[in-house]
């Protein structure tokens, strides 16, 4: 048994759904008790258990939502699931792909986590035209930002605030990488519609 610090997915259904029955079972309604959806604070990650595949598809139909980072905006998961070919099986924050269709420019973190090897959020859906800007915490050493596919490439950087932009114009899915930590999960995605 493993002792966990954190809430994932499941435990917060589970408490939910626990109070819910207890409320029922006393005779007492509230309106606000138990809307379904989970909130996850931009850069938390859920610690999932060890029989999920790490790629998103829940059997839930509820909503989800994270917040953006700016604490005045939820972001919502997308409808359908990008297929990334097991791309964040090794991935610690992968919680599924964030909908941040209509916005003009988007922003990745580079050196998120405890250990400063992550991007965050993981994976992101945006607009053809729409510009991420991977913007660098410091943590974690020196971080690159290079696409699976070789279409685009930041310089290998540590320095706090650094900024790499690049505009994604055609549709698809497009994978990404620290070419020094991608054996330890440090991979994220964009997926252009």
């Amino acid at each position: 048994m493993t002792d966990r610090s954190r809430f994932d997915r499941r435990d917060v259904l589970q408490l939910t759904g626990a109070g819910l029955l207890t409320f029922s079972l006393a005779g007492c309604t509230a309106s606000e008790a138990g809307s379904g959806e989970e909130s996850v604070p931009r850069g938390a990650s859920s610690d999932d258990d060890a029989d999920d595949n790490g790629n998103g598809n829940g059997d839930s139909d509820e909503a989800d939502e994270s917040e953006n980072g700016d604490g005045e905006e939820d972001v919502e998961l997308v409808d359908e699931e990008p297929d990334y070919d097991g791309w964040f099986d090794d991935v610690d924050n992968y919680d599924g792909t964030l909908d941040f269709t209509g916005e003009d420019t988007v922003e990745v973190v580079v050196g998120a986590g405890d250990d400063g090897l992550l991007y965050d959020p993981a994976a992101i859906e945006i607009d053809a035209g729409t510009t991420v800007v991977f913007e660098w915490t410091g943590n974690g050493g020196d971080h690159n930002v290079a696409a699976s596919d070789d279409s685009f490439e930041s310089e290998l950087v540590g320095d706090e605030g650094h900024t790499f932009e690049h505009t994604f114009d055609d549709e698809g899915t497009y994978t990404y990488l620290c070419t020094p930590h991608e054996a330890l999960g440090m991979k994220g995605a964009v997926n252009v519609v």
